[in-house]
C-alpha cells in the first residue's frame, strides 16, 4: 500500500509539472503539495481494538446532516471492538443545504450533538450567518470548541485556544484549532468586522506558542484541527495546510478542511481530510502502551450502517425541511452546470448566465430602480457563490437553494468604468486556475489574456488579495452592446458579500453610491424562473451564452 501511495504521489507531481510547463509563466505558484488516500473499508479494520484510542474526523460537512449517523455508527462501532473514541470535525458545519440554512446553522450543530463529537474547530463558513448567530449555534453545543488564530479588536482570542484530552488510559492528547484567513474575504466581510485572522507568519508562531504550550502541560501527542486546505488559492498566500504544518515544529498529526481534499498521511506531512459531506471518514490510530500514532487512514462508508438514534434525530430536520421545500416552481430542460473546475470558477456557464440574468432582471423590471440609463446596467455574482448543479425535471425550492445556501440578498452598486475594470482584472487574477470570486455575468462582454501576468500591487485591506497594479488581461469589449468607458458610471447587480467586499471585490466598498434590496438571491431566482421564464428554464440554457472569451 506505501508503495501504490508514492507511486501515486509521484505521478501527481509529474502532472502538476508538466502543466506548469506548458501554461506559461502564470502558472508557477508555490502550491506543490500532491495528496493521495489510503481508503479502507470497515471490514478492513482489525475484530480487536483493545489498548488503541482511535481519533475519528470530519470535514466541510456542508449541512449532509442524514450522513452524521454513519461517522456515529463507526464510533460505536470501534467502541465495542475495544478503542477509545474521539470524534473530531475541521469546520464548515453549519452551512451547505437547507436542511441547516433554514436555522441559520442550529440545526447542524444538533446533529452533531446527536453524533457525539467531542472536539471541534470552526471554518470559514461558520461566520456566513454572523456572529452573534455563531455565539448562540455553539452555545447549544455539547463539544468543545478551539481556534488559535482569531483575535478580536483588541488581540484577544475569540475562542479556546486549545483543549488537553486525557483519556482513560491515562494518554494525554493536545488539541489546537486554526481556521483559514480567507474567512475575511470567503464570508461575508460585514460579519467577521472587529476580528483579525492571523496569517502567514503571525499563523506559524501561533501554531507554535501552540505547540508549546500543550507539551509544556504534558502532552503526550499534539493534534492541530486545520481549515487551512492545501489548493492553490491557500498556497499562493502561505496559509495552506502542508505549508503551516511544515513551519510549525511538533504537530504530530493535523485534520485539514476547506480545500475538500480526499488525503490521508504520507511519511513527509502527517495529515488527513475526508473530502467534503462525509465523503470519507478520517482514522487515526494510536498505540496506548507506546503513545505513537500507530496507523491513519480515511474510511469509506461502504458496508456503514447508520445509528439509529443519530439517524432519527436528523432524518426528523430532513422531513421539516423537506415538508417546505420540496415543492416544484418550475423545470428544467438542461443540466446547469454546478462544477467549481472547470465550471463557475474558470469560466462563464450556463448556471452563472441564470443566476446573473436572474439578478438583472429582479431589478430592472420595476422602473426607477436604478438612477443610470439601462444601457449602463449590469449583473456580477461571484461563481463560488454557486454551490450545485440542477438536473434536468423538476426544480424545486430546495434545489434553488442548494445553489444559492449563502442567504445573499441583491444590491446595487455604482462604480466608474475604472473600477469595474479594476473588479474584473482582480477577479480573474489567476484564471484559468480556479477562484471564488471568478466573474459570472449579464450584460458584459470582455476578454480575459491569460498569456499577460497578473500585476499584483498592494494586498487588499483586511485580505488575502491583491489591487492590481494595473490592467493587463481584462479587456471589455462592451456594456449592453454599447461602447464601454472608463470614465462613466455603471450600475452592478450584485450580491451583499460582493458589495461588502467578499473575495476579490474590495474596490466596490469604495462605491459612495449603493444599496441592499432585501431580496433573497435565492427568492430572486425562483421568481426569475416561475415570472419571467414561465417556469421552464428552456434550451436556451444549454450552453453558456458566449459572453466571455478567454485566450
Amino acid at each position: 500500500m506505501r508503495k501504490q501511495r508514492v507511486l501515486q504521489r509521484a505521478l501527481s507531481f509529474l502532472l502538476a509539472l508538466a502543466l506548469v510547463l506548458t501554461t506559461g509563466a502564470t502558472a508557477v505558484t508555490s502550491y506543490a503539495y500532491s495528496p493521495v488516500a489510503e481508503v479502507k473499508t470497515i471490514a478492513d479494520v482489525p475484530a480487536d481494538l483493545s489498548g488503541k484510542t482511535i481519533i475519528l474526523h470530519s470535514n466541510d460537512v456542508h449541512g449532509a446532516i442524514g450522513r452524521y449517523a454513519y461517522i456515529a455508527s463507526v464510533k460505536q462501532n470501534f467502541q465495542r471492538r475495544g478503542a477509545e473514541v474521539i470524534l473530531v470535525d475541521s469546520g464548515d458545519f453549519a452551512q451547505g443545504t437547507s436542511y441547516v440554512s433554514l436555522t441559520k446553522g442550529a440545526d447542524a450543530v444538533t446533529s452533531m450533538n446527536a453524533a457525539g463529537y467531542d472536539i471541534v474547530t470552526i471554518g470559514n463558513h461558520e461566520f456566513d450567518y454572523g456572529q452573534t448567530q455563531l455565539k448562540a449555534n455553539l452555545a447549544i453545543a455539547k463539544f468543545k470548541v478551539v481556534n488559535a488564530n482569531i483575535l478580536d479588536s483588541n488581540g484577544n482570542n475569540v475562542f479556546n485556544p486549545n483543549t488537553m484530552y486525557t483519556t482513560k488510559s491515562g494518554l494525554k492528547l493536545g488539541f489546537f484549532g486554526v481556521d483559514t484567513p480567507e474567512t475575511l474575504t470567503k464570508s461575508n466581510p460585514i460579519y467577521v468586522q472587529g476580528l483579525n485572522f492571523l496569517s502567514k507568519g503571525d499563523l506559524y508562531n501561533c501554531g507554535q506558542k501552540q505547540v508549546d504550550e500543550l507539551k509544556a502541560q504534558g502532552a503526550d501527542l499534539v493534534i492541530c484541527l486545520a481549515h487551512l486546505g492545501v489548493d492553490k488559492e491557500a498556497s499562493r498566500e502561505g496559509n495552506s495546510s502542508d505549508i503551516f504544518y511544515n513551519h510549525v515544529k511538533g504537530i504530530d498529526f493535523l485534520f485539514d478542511g476547506h480545500s475538500h481534499t480526499v488525503m490521508s498521511a504520507e511519511s513527509k506531512e502527517q495529515m488527513e481530510s475526508t473530502g467534503t459531506k462525509l465523503q470519507t471518514i478520517g482514522v487515526l490510530v494510536i498505540d496506548d502502551a507506546s503513545k505513537k500514532i500507530e496507523d491513519s487512514y480515511v474510511l469509506s462508508l461502504d458496508g456503514l450502517q447508520k445509528e439509529v438514534i443519530t439517524d432519527a434525530i436528523t432524518t426528523n430536520i430532513i422531513k421539516r425541511v423537506d415538508a417546505e421545500y420540496n415543492v416544484a416552481i418550475g423545470k428544467s430542460e438542461v443540466e446547469l452546470n454546478g462544477n467549481k473546475a472547470p465550471g463557475n470558477r474558470t469560466e462563464e456557464t450556463n448556471m452563472g448566465d441564470l443566476v446573473s440574468e436572474a439578478m438583472l432582471w429582479s431589478i430592472t423590471k420595476d422602473p426607477g430602480s436604478v438612477t443610470v440609463d439601462p444601457s449602463h446596467v449590469i449583473a456580477l455574482t461571484n461563481g463560488g457563490g454557486l454551490r450545485a448543479p440542477i438536473g434536468v425535471g423538476d426544480i424545486t425550492k430546495k434545489d434553488v437553494n442548494t445553489v444559492l445556501p449563502f442567504g445573499n440578498t441583491l444590491t446595487v452598486v455604482y462604480v466608474t468604468g475604472e473600477q469595474l475594470l479594476e473588479a474584473l482584472e482582480a477577479s480573474t487574477f489567476c484564471t484559468p486556475d480556479p477562484v471564488g470570486g471568478y466573474p459570472q455575468t449579464t450584460g458584459i462582454k470582455f476578454t480575459i489574456n491569460t498569456g499577460k501576468s497578473f500585476a499584483a500591487g498592494p494586498v487588499y485591506p483586511a485580505s488575502t488579495y491583491h489591487k492590481p497594479a494595473s490592467i493587463n488581461r481584462v479587456t471589455i469589449e462592451s456594456i449592453n452592446g454599447q461602447p464601454f468607458s472608463k470614465t462613466d458610471k455603471y450600475a452592478v447587480v450584485t450580491n451583499n458579500f460582493i458589495s461588502d467586499g467578499g473575495d476579490t471585490y474590495y474596490c466596490f466598498t469604495q462605491s459612495t453610491e449603493k444599496y441592499d434590496t432585501g431580496i433573497p438571491l435565492d427568492e430572486a431566482v425562483m421568481e426569475y424562473i416561475q415570472t419571467q421564464l414561465h417556469g421552464v428554464v428552456g434550451t436556451q440554457y444549454a450552453q453558456s451564452r458566449g459572453d466571455q472569451t478567454i485566450n
